[in-house]
């Protein structure tokens, strides 16, 4: 160190920038549930970790990374959260607070690592409780569980900033307000309570995998999500539908380098180059998913599963076994009968019977009717009569899918397929 202040070298302020990053996606959520146990406020926890996260982006490069970060990090959030506490309860003393400022006053006296209990199941619990807007929930579990700043999170939905900023303190507040337990729920409440934390992880991969608006990927979405679901299988190894989840997951990531060509357009199933899937995800997905159907508590993830390891089975399109999707479709549809699951349902039918079939099922009202501003409806028609040769009434489906598209990738998949459809013979 040639000043008092400064880091020694470049390479010691990257040092410690790749410790706190990778504190921060490893470790940060035990922290923050532990903090959340120990100081029974979600925010005021939250915010003394964010504190101490800052703390230690300024003192580490200069100081030196820590022997143990983790603990350097629990040991600075309790001295912020005693530090908020007292200049709280100077305004309104509350006999509460009194007494857990003078509990940590004592911890923080002893200046020694606490241990860290891993409490990041209440904490996923309490992110993805059902009372929380949809949104919230995301965001929440984003910054709380994944370790992603307001910034990140913003930049993985396109969305301002302060809107990410907002849903965070909206979540919060309503944690506090409704004073949502910071717990684990009860055995029997735990599958309905589940299904709530397993759709925000779906939400994520989901965003990845077919990005709303931009590029057709987002990898460090799709990243995010598998690790929020390995945490979930580590924490809950006998809920088969996060099992069922996670092999969901690995088995559709698995196809990520083949899903684009190199003008980043959309490539189909049944065009993707199958020698660039990722064989060690598949391995891992299908291991998974057969695990979780041995059990025999079929849910939606396992079916879905059980779905993307037929099409990885599959060495050559043609070779896929159509008939047993239709079945697992039609199981599927059985515990979500759902508009989209029967579009899709209608596609694997198309491709194992035959287009006319398939557009017979497609004009069905329960589909037609809720999906007509459902992109993928209008694409899936025109691909059928392209199929047929119906040139005509392709092109009038491809454009009306293009009127609704959002994703750029999509779009200049379907403008091909367009121009294909309208070229001169």
């Amino acid at each position: 160190m040639t000043e008092a202040g400064t880091p020694s070298s470049p390479g010691a302020w990257l040092e410690a920038r790749r410790a706190i990053e990778d504190m921060v996606r490893d470790t940060s959520g035990r922290v923050l549930g532990a903090l959340v146990r120990r100081l029974g406020d979600f925010g005021l926890a939250e915010d003394a970790l964010q504190d101490a996260i800052a703390s230690a982006l300024e003192r580490w490069p200069v100081d030196g990374v820590p022997a143990n970060p983790a603990g350097w990090i629990a040991v600075s959030a309790r001295r912020r959260a005693l530090d908020r506490l007292r200049r709280r309860t100077t305004r309104v003393r509350k006999q509460d607070e009194v007494a857990l400022v003078e509990r940590l006053a004592r911890e923080v006296e002893q200046d020694e690592p606490p241990d860290i209990p891993d409490e990041r199941l209440a904490l996923v619990f309490t992110c993805c409780h059902p009372a929380l807007a949809e949104e919230g929930r995301v965001a929440l579990t984003l910054r709380a569980l994944g370790g992603l700043s307001t910034a990140e999170i913003a930049r993985c939905f396109l969305v301002p900033e302060p809107t990410v900023a907002q849903r965070i303190v909206r979540a919060r507040r309503k944690i506090q307000d409704a004073r949502i337990p910071f717990q684990v729920p009860e055995r029997e409440d735990l599958p309905e309570r589940l299904s709530s934390v397993l759709a925000v992880i779906y939400l994520v991969f989901n965003e990845g995998y077919a990005a709303t608006t931009g590029g057709l990927l987002r990898a460090d979405l799709c990243e995010e999500a598998i690790r929020l679901a390995r945490i979930i299988v580590e924490l809950l190894p006998d809920q088969t539908e996060a099992e069922g989840l996670l092999a969901l997951l690995l088995l559709h990531d698995s196809r990520r380098a083949a899903r684009t060509d190199a003008t980043g357009a959309l490539v189909t199933l049944e065009h993707q180059d199958r020698s660039h899937w990722d064989r060690a995800r598949i391995d891992e997905g299908r291991a998974l998913v057969k695990r979780a159907l041995e059990r025999r508590r079929p849910g939606r993830y396992q079916i879905e599963a059980a779905i993307a390891a037929v099409h990885a089975e599959a060495d050559r399109a043609e070779r896929t076994d159509w008939w047993q999707i239709v079945g697992l479709y039609t199981a599927l549809h059985s515990l979500v009968p759902t508009p989209v699951v029967a579009l899709n349902r209608a596609a694997a039918l198309a491709m194992a019977a035959g287009p006319r079939l398939g557009l017979q099922h497609l004009e069905d009202p329960a589909i037609s009717v809720p999906l007509d501003g459902y992109h993928l409806l209008h694409s899936a028609r025109a691909d059928l009569y392209r199929r047929l040769g119906d040139a005509p009434e392709a092109a009038r489906h491809y454009r009306r899918a293009l009127e609704l598209v959002t994703n750029d990738s999509e779009r200049r998949y379907l403008e091909r397929r367009l121009a294909e459809v309208t070229r001169d013979p």
